[in-house]
């Protein structure tokens, strides 16, 4: 059984979509400047799972992606008090997940993208990252 993300992670796909990490492979996850999303990088393993988000267009899950390599110095910070994680790309949703739609899911009701939704890096609940990957597999309704 593949493994479930326990992650999500913000992208804005006119700075750097999906599309972007299926085609770079393997990039670090750099910029994050909040200190509470720079925790749950540290936090995180090799092999760990997140869920790619678009953020500000598009606003949905679009794909699933892997920890290559734990937190180290972010090399876009100069102050070197931040840092990033290396992210693989693993594979897209079926289908793309709407913010919409996870705020229109009763089984997703206090998940951290609705309840702390400027945050671009954050845990997703097993049991709600359970109900994100049965959306995805559903095409949305007309």
């Amino acid at each position: 059984m593949a493994k479930t993300p326990i992650h999500l992670v913000k992208s804005e796909p006119d700075a750097f979509s999906w599309q972007q990490q299926v085609e770079n492979k393997v990039e670090p996850w750099t910029g994050v400047r909040n200190h509470q999303a720079a925790a749950f990088l540290k936090a995180m393993k090799k092999g760990d799972r997140a869920f790619f988000y678009h953020s500000n267009i598009g606003k949905e899950v679009v794909g699933i992606v892997e920890v290559a390599r734990e937190a180290y110095p972010d090399p876009t910070d100069e102050t070197g008090r931040w840092v990033c994680v290396d992210m693989k790309a693993i594979e897209p949703l079926k289908h793309p997940v709407t913010l919409a739609a996870i705020k229109a899911e009763p089984r997703l009701e206090g998940i951290a993208l609705v309840r702390q939704s400027r945050l671009s890096v954050m845990p997703i609940a097993p049991e709600h990252a359970k109900v994100i990957l049965e959306m995805s597999k559903k095409a949305p309704a007309a």
